[in-house]
């Protein structure tokens, strides 16, 4: 075989395997992975899973909200916006008990743990950690900024989405109706 020839059938060779290489990659690419849970699956979530606690903290009794509306607020301790509107969240809690208030914390269990050692509040807090960004996309909240708050009826509705701080006029205004 001449240097030419053979020059000629390394170079096909290669560029044949580069080709089912690229093939490949495309296809793995373009399959569908394991599918991200849909808004209905991590609303019904939000409603019945026990989050875990802060360490030192209760443990949380989704059977004690199964039935009634729920306040759903994403947090980290390291959020300014989401420290400020802690008492106004407390404060809902208490003004309409028939409406659970529960917090889930997109942080440190140890830090959120010490955090409420501070500045406690009176209802339930869950941890997600940073996992739980994954789960605000899904639920309305596509650049998973916080706080993001969620109204949900006691059928498991939307009522209202909240994107930043709230105040407690907001609060007023969509839980008195609940």
């Amino acid at each position: 075989m001449t240097p030419r020839r053979r020059l000629w059938l390394a170079g096909a060779a290669m560029a044949g395997t580069a080709g089912l290489a690229a093939g490949g990659w495309w296809r793995l690419r373009s399959a569908p992975g394991p599918s991200a849970p849909d808004e209905a699956e991590l609303l019904s979530r939000l409603r019945r899973q026990a989050w875990p606690a802060p360490p030192g903290h209760a443990a949380l009794e989704p059977g004690t909200w199964q039935e009634r509306p729920l306040l759903v607020n994403f947090w980290a301790t390291w959020c300014p916006p989401c420290v400020h509107e802690l008492p106004a969240l407390d404060a809902a809690a208490a003004r309409w008990p028939k409406v659970q208030v529960l917090g889930l914390a997109l942080d440190d269990g140890q830090a959120v743990a010490r955090f409420l050692t501070q500045t406690p509040v009176h209802y339930p807090v869950g941890v997600l950690g940073v996992a739980g960004l994954s789960m605000l996309r899904p639920l309305g909240n596509p650049n998973g900024g916080l706080p993001f708050s969620l109204l949900l009826s006691s059928q498991n509705e939307v009522l209202w989405r909240k994107l930043g701080a709230t105040t407690p006029q907001e609060l007023a205004q969509q839980l008195s109706g609940v």
